[in-house]
Formats: C-alpha cells, structure tokens, sequence
C-alpha cells in the first residue's frame, strides 16, 4: 500500500486532487490531505510530527504562503522567509522518512522576467523574476535546487512540477490575497449583490490595470490529473511545466468578459489603468509535457470559468472570503 501525503492539502489543488482520487478508488493507495490545522510546517517539529503520524511513501508537496499581484507586492520578504522554511522542513521531513518520491509544486511567475518565449523548463535559473513578486519566486526556484541537492547527495527522487495559473472551485477569495481570477468572481459578485436599487445595466465592473497582460490559465482538476501522472509515473528530478496549449492564453480583459458572462452580468467592464498590470505576460511551453501526454485534453476555459463561479455562488457562505 502506497501512503501518500499531501501538504497544503484543504487548498484549491489539494481539493482538486481529492476529487480525482474519490472518483478513481485506487485500491493499492491511501492518501492523506493535510491542512494548516494539521500541521505548522514552518515548525521544523511539528513537521517531524505529522511525518511521524502519517508515514507517508510519498509526498505531494503544495503548501505555501501563496497570494496575488498587490500582496507580494507589499510582503516580499514574508513570502521569502516562509516559504523557505516550508520547503525546507517538507523536503527534509520526507528525506528523513526514507519517502521515495516528492512532487512540489512551483509556478510560471518562478521564471526571468526579461527572457524570449515561450519559457521552458531549462530556463528557470537564467536571471532574476519579476520584481513584484521575487519573495515568493526565488524560495520557489529554491525548490529546485533542492531537490538537485537531495539526488545528488542521496539519490532521492524529488522532483517539481510548474504550473501556469490555477483557478477553480475551492478557492481563495479574500480581496487583499486572492488571485486575478478568483478576485474577480468575489467583486462581480459584491457588485451585483449591492444596491439593488441600481439596475445592473448601469453597473461597472472595474478590471484591474490595462487588461491587457497574457495569461495561461490551467483549471484545477486538470492539474490535479496531471499531478497524479506525474507522481505515478514521472522519474527525474528535472521540473516539469504543467501548462495548457499556448494558443489557450488569454488576456485579462478576456478574462472579466469570461466572468461577465458566468455571471450573466448586464453591466459594462472598464479598466482602471492606475493599477498595476504586473508582468506582461509568461508564456510557457508545455512541449515537455505533451512529449509524455500528446492526447491529453485541457477542459475549456469558459466551461471551466462557468463551473467555478457556479461554485462560488452555491457555496458562497463556506467560500474562503
């Protein structure tokens, strides 16, 4: 029997990856969700401790002091020194338990701000990220040369997949954290519940900078598939870009008129240019990925969008918020 735990595990992926599992029923694993209630892991003993009690073969490494555009922006530094020790108690944890694999999950924003695209997986280290979010992005790029460190020194196979941005049911909507697209299902939804006694014709829903950055975007369950595959059957410590096709990027404002319509909204989009757009964009290349999965089929971005705000609606008074 397989034990498989996995960190950051009541979060937008880890609840993603329990959907999966429960549809499958693989017989031969048990897996283990671990939230922020479970465990400190920024405490290197309580991290010993729920290594202790799970007993895990493997890991599935998501946990992070995680946020959007303008929180990284204002805590580089917390976001640094975090993640830093999360990742160094998960890694050290797993390697002390003899666990033979660890998946960690990175992320796009990980990659040089000035390069040529799309990006790919040689190219993680080649300058610095992005100013407005280096904090979080060198402790992620770290996780790399951890896990070099690990196969190196002891042969564990400890690897690291990146993916674009993920969004979906179970997320995180706090405006102050919340990322692009869950922040906006929260103020379309503010917006069209407040005053009433504005017909929504006569609304405006404010887009966040110019609109115009690229993004791909990866709905959860798709990545949580594929993070299964990558555990079962993935063996190098080399990263692997989980991203959907590059033709599937779409623009900011693409996104709000996605949210628009889920929504059913009647109103009118307006972008507020004195906010910061952040990085353009960052295109990745998932030629890697499809070299092992050419038929793999992303769902639709709008039916993706359509089911995560029907998701937010049904369950808003439990919706992290």
């Amino acid at each position: 029997m397989r034990k498989i735990l996995v960190t950051g595990g009541t979060g937008l992926v880890g609840k993603a990856l329990q959907d999966v599992i429960a549809e499958e029923k693989c017989a031969d694993e048990e897996w283990y969700f671990a939230g922020s209630k479970d465990c400190d892991l920024t405490d290197e003993s309580a991290t010993r401790s729920l290594f202790d009690r799970v007993k895990p073969n493997c890991v599935i490494h998501l946990a992070a002091m995680v946020g959007g555009l303008f929180h990284n922006m204002n805590n580089n530094l917390d976001f640094l020194r975090v993640n830093i020790q999360i990742n160094d108690n998960v890694l050290q944890a797993a390697h002390a338990h003899g666990c033979e694999k660890v998946v960690s999950c990175l992320s796009t924003c990980i990659f040089p701000d000035k390069t040529k695209y799309p990006i790919d997986e040689t190219m993680v280290h080649n300058g610095p990220p992005h100013s407005s979010n280096y904090g979080y992005s060198y402790a992620k790029r770290l996780i790399d040369i951890q896990n070099r460190g690990y196969y190196d020194k002891y042969g564990c196979m400890f690897t690291s997949v990146i993916p674009c941005n993920i969004f979906g049911p179970n997320d995180n909507y706090k405006p102050t954290v919340s990322h692009v697209i869950p922040g906006m299902i929260y103020r379309m939804h503010k917006l069209m519940q407040e005053n009433p006694e504005i017909a929504e014709e006569e609304k405006t829903f404010t887009v966040y900078g110019s609109g115009k950055p690229l993004r791909q975007f990866i709905y959860s369950i798709d990545l949580a598939k594929l993070m299964i595959w990558v555990l079962r059957n993935y063996e190098s410590v080399e990263p692997i870009i989980l991203s959907v096709d590059e033709e599937q990027e779409v623009t900011i404002y693409d996104v709000a008129k996605a949210i628009a319509a889920a929504f059913n909204f009647k109103g009118k989009l307006e972008c507020d240019t004195s906010k910061a757009d952040g990085q353009y964009k960052k295109t990745a290349s998932n030629k890697k990925l499809r070299s092992f999965l050419p038929d793999f089929k992303f769902t639709d971005f709008n039916e993706a969008i359509k089911t995560s705000v029907d998701w937010y609606i049904q369950h808003y008074d439990e919706a992290r918020k």
